[in-house]
């Protein structure tokens, strides 16, 4: 494995923790009834890191009755599979 496939991995661990850690406090926020992280802001990190969203939604019920979030996080999975198997595909060519 090389450096930059070392770094890449790397950075996604990294931001699918982060996602993890921002549905982990929005929950905390809405069980106190304080200021929330937005939908948006939750979705666009979903988009990145669909496996920590993923992780957060299962692990700490969060999002799970919201329509938007059981759709969309879904198919961002899908999306980063079908982008590591195009680059899988790529590197081997």
């Amino acid at each position: 494995m090389g450096t930059a496939t070392t770094v890449f991995i790397a950075i996604l661990l990294t931001i699918n923790i982060i996602t993890i850690v921002l549905y982990t406090i929005d929950k905390r926020r809405a069980k106190k009834g304080q200021w929330r992280i937005s939908e948006k802001v939750l979705l666009i990190w979903a988009l990145f890191a669909p496996w920590g969203a993923f992780a957060g939604m299962k692990l700490i019920h969060h999002k799970t009755q919201s329509k938007k979030f059981t759709v969309l996080i879904p198919l961002f999975m899908i999306l980063h599979v079908l982008l590591v198997l195009g680059f899988i595909y790529y590197k081997l060519r």
